[in-house]
């Protein structure tokens, strides 16, 4: 605590002997792309999306391929988004131990945010289209996976899953196992453990992986584009639908289904940065003992 206290210090000392102009010039500059780049496109979202009216902005969401695209992101979410959720717990679980290719799997974890959502999409596609390498056992046994709900959930759960993961793991690393240790020494079973140990100390930082795993689940455009085949009614999801009114020139019912994007973006952002909080505070206290 004390280095980082002089740290802070020595930072703030630097600052001040910057001269005024340049104090200024950074901060024109910071607020400047804050404004072009985050505020100004949100602003028009919004913008467009009631430009001709509250009544307008309001039937673009009576329109079946609206409702259907909106249903379809919904259960994609409320299955990846658990499938995630489960799997951060036995990663943050199983990372309190020390066992061989461990580093092996945190660094896997991470593949997603390295390769190209049109690429896992496609990989998919690959293994199960109609010329994949499992296409045709599953037209055989009448088993569709790609161009269906099962492909956009496979492709939504590669592309999200390392979120709630990456965030349970550094705050199961930061605590240790030493409670775990001390319950196991005392008789507890591992669902006790787990119970009233390990998820009472993470439930923070769950929570915040699990509201970015949504945003990004309900948002994802890439790898669910390349999958669902853009049936319109049964395989878009409000990305895609988006996509189709935009290039169709209908602009306000696209940027009027594009605001429910943006305002869970907005939603995020507020739970987001509470979690987060939440979650440095648990860091903090783990770092503590």
């Amino acid at each position: 605590m004390a280095q980082q206290q002089a740290a802070q210090l020595m930072q703030s000392v630097r600052t001040m002997k910057d001269p005024i102009a340049v104090r200024i010039a950074l901060i024109g500059i910071a607020l400047s792309f804050f404004f072009f780049f985050l505020i100004l496109p949100l602003v028009t979202v919004f913008w467009e999306a009631f430009a001709k009216g509250a009544g307008v902005y309001m039937e673009s969401f009576t329109d079946p391929a609206a409702l259907s695209a909106i249903k379809l992101t919904l259960i994609v979410a409320a299955i990846a988004v658990p499938l995630n959720t489960a799997f951060g717990f036995f990663a943050a679980w199983t990372m309190k131990f020390s066992f061989k290719g461990r580093n092996l799997l945190i660094s896997l974890m991470d593949l997603p945010f390295s390769v190209s959502p049109v690429i896992s999409g496609l990989i998919y596609v690959l293994v199960f289209g109609l010329q994949g390498w499992f296409g045709t056992w599953l037209q055989d046994h009448n088993i569709k996976i790609i161009f269906a709900l099962p492909g956009l959930v496979l492709a939504t759960v590669f592309v999200t899953f390392p979120f709630v993961a990456r965030e349970v793991i550094a705050l199961a690393e930061a605590q240790g196992n030493e409670e775990e240790l001390a319950a196991l020494s005392l008789g507890a079973s591992g669902w006790d453990i787990f119970r009233r140990v390990t998820l009472p100390n993470i439930k923070w930082a769950v929570l915040y992986g699990v509201i970015q795993c949504n945003a990004r689940a309900m948002g994802e455009f890439g790898a669910v584009s390349v999958v669902s085949g853009h049936i319109r009614g049964q395989t878009n999801t409000i990305p895609l639908h988006v996509e189709i009114l935009y290039n169709e020139y209908n602009f306000t019912a696209s940027f009027a289904v594009a605001s429910l994007l943006a305002m869970l973006g907005l939603v995020t952002l507020v739970l987001k940065t509470w979690f987060e909080r939440r979650a440095t505070e648990e860091r903090r206290k783990a770092a503590l003992l």
